[in-house]
């Protein structure tokens, strides 16, 4: 057979079967109906993958086969590259379990329900310090993106009603929305899907890799409908300053009579700033922030599905994106995108809420801080890494200071989060040594740890990332770390892509021992007769 560019998986899969089938005996069926081994008929035979089959399997069998397949995943724990949370106490298990097949939209059908979505509300909008809890207004969503997305829409609807009422035009040149380069996609995508120009900050080192509110400014006029200011960055975990990006808007208000609000997105920072640094003003505490987003389904610990939006006060939700439903016997108000929503995540929630209170998620904050400042502080004493995340440095630092110190708030603010590179000697030094191996020797381990391009401007520099989390423990960065430095002198040592292959290899080899003088080294055992000696 020639050699090609790109081989055909599904062909010379099915080239490759059995021409004819000889073991048509071999899984008799009862009643018409099949009962064969583990996979039935899949054991022998290609799993549907383009079209629906006419017949199907047992539920066992048929369980197996996709809890097989999705074995190759990677593993939840270490998991290090997603913000999304991946455990919940047992009995939040439960709770899920008992009410995954419930719709929260059928409101008038699951009461409870709805009551305890609107518990959630009021205790976010109490968290972040709206004017009034009762005056407050705000939906579950399935995520940060949805919720940042009709806090945008909001922006819109009322820059579109402020322009009506001065006789100005809507349509010339149109509205537009400011935010930095660091954005999430999700940010871009409102304004893509709902027709606001994107004004794109760029981004530096000096602005922290986040958004710089004096160069926002230069972006910012009467046809701009809001900026989205982001507390926490996904890049490196830097908080964006809410207050400065505040003030300046207020100067800027009194200076030409245009009016600019800020739509937090908190994805990950609504549910750690409160805990963590609640001396942070970025919250309702400031009247220009009309509304914010949050993930539940991230530092909300709650399972994936579930992100909030919440509006200071119904003045700043408007009417045209409020709908009356008259649906199923009821009268009910919708304001998300989304009308069937699955209610068990928003129980999931309402549960950390109960079960954690505010004492719970500030330990967890703390705890996930305090392992990300033990990485910060690790990857930087070896000397190979830059540190570009600042939590494990004090207020005002330079860059590379850091402190001691039992009082959190001496630290930077930001999330639990730790980006980091090469140092420039590292690469002077090993030019041969390519970051993104370090990613694919990690994951060769089972860590997942992403390498990736800042924001454009400075996309030429490669971070690798670690999302501290609340399953992340103290023994998980221990490890990491080891492993880290492993590579790292494996690497220092061979300093090829044949080399990166071999020591690939060496990574997979288990360890008897963690110390290395713990392990029998060449020379101190028998010698090998050529026979295959390893127990089966």
């Amino acid at each position: 057979m020639a050699l090609s560019k790109h081989v055909n998986v599904d062909r010379v899969i099915k080239e490759s079967r059995d021409k004819h089938q000889t073991h048509k005996d071999s899984h008799p069926s009862t009643s018409g109906q099949a009962s064969y081994s583990y996979g039935e008929r899949y054991a022998t035979n290609p799993i549907p993958k383009y079209n629906l089959a006419s017949k199907g399997i047992g539920a066992d069998a048929a369980y197996r086969v996709i809890h097989d397949e999705l074995s190759q995943d990677g593993s939840t724990v270490l998991n290090l590259a997603s913000f999304v949370h991946t455990w919940m106490p047992p009995q939040a298990d439960l709770l899920v379990h008992e009410n995954v097949s419930k719709n929260l939209i059928d409101s008038d059908e699951y009461p409870a329900t709805q009551i305890l979505h609107t518990r959630c509300v009021s205790i976010l909008a109490d968290l972040w310090h709206a004017p009034s809890v009762k005056e407050a207004v705000g939906t579950a969503t399935t995520g940060s993106s949805e919720a940042a997305q009709l806090g945008g829409l909001a922006m819109k609807k009322l820059w579109q009603q402020r322009r009506k009422a001065a006789g100005k035009s809507i349509h010339e040149p149109g509205p537009n929305i400011v935010m930095g380069a660091n954005a999430q996609v999700a940010l871009e995508k409102f304004a893509r899907y709902f027709e606001v120009e994107c004004r794109l900050v760029p981004v530096s080192v000096e602005s922290q890799y986040r958004l710089d509110p004096k160069k926002a400014m230069e972006y910012v006029d009467e046809n701009t409908i809001g900026i989205f200011v982001i507390l926490g960055s996904t890049y490196t975990g830097h908080y964006e300053p809410v207050k400065e990006m505040s003030d300046l808007l207020d100067e800027y208000e009194a200076k030409t009579g245009n009016y600019v609000p800020i739509h937090v997105d908190a994805a990950s920072g609504g549910f750690v700033a409160p805990f963590v640094t609640p001396k942070l003003l970025w919250d309702f505490k400031l009247p220009r922030v009309v509304s914010i987003n949050t993930s539940g389904h991230k530092f909300g610990l709650s399972y994936v599905g579930v992100g909030w939006v919440v509006w200071r006060d119904k003045i700043h939700l408007p009417k045209d994106l409020i709908f009356e439903l008259h649906y199923l016997g009821s009268v009910e108000y919708s304001f998300s995108l989304n009308f069937s929503r699955p209610a068990a995540p928003i129980i999931a929630q309402y549960f950390n809420f109960l079960h954690l209170g505010f004492e719970g998620y500030r330990s967890v904050g703390l705890s996930d801080m305090q392992n990300a400042r033990l990485l910060s502080r690790a990857l930087e004493k070896t000397g190979f890494f830059d540190v570009l995340s600042d939590i494990h440095r004090r207020i005002g630092a330079k860059s590379q200071e850091e402190t001691e110190s039992p009082n959190i708030e001496d630290y930077e603010p930001g999330l639990p989060v730790v980006a980091f590179r090469f140092t420039d000697d590292f690469k002077q030094k090993h030019p041969e040594v390519q970051q993104k191996w370090i990613q694919t020797l990690l994951r060769s381990k089972g860590w997942i740890v992403p390498n990736y391009e800042l924001p454009p401007s400075l996309e030429k520099t490669e971070i690798l990332r670690v999302v501290v989390r609340e399953n992340v423990t103290e023994v998980l960065i221990d490890k990491l770390i080891a492993d880290i430095i492993e590579i790292i002198e494996e690497l220092i040592d061979s300093g090829s892509s044949m080399h990166a292959l071999n020591t690939l290899e060496k990574m997979q080899r288990s360890k008897k021992h963690e110390h290395k003088e713990s392990n029998l080294k060449k020379g101190e055992g028998s010698k090998s007769h050529g026979t295959y000696a390893r127990p089966c």
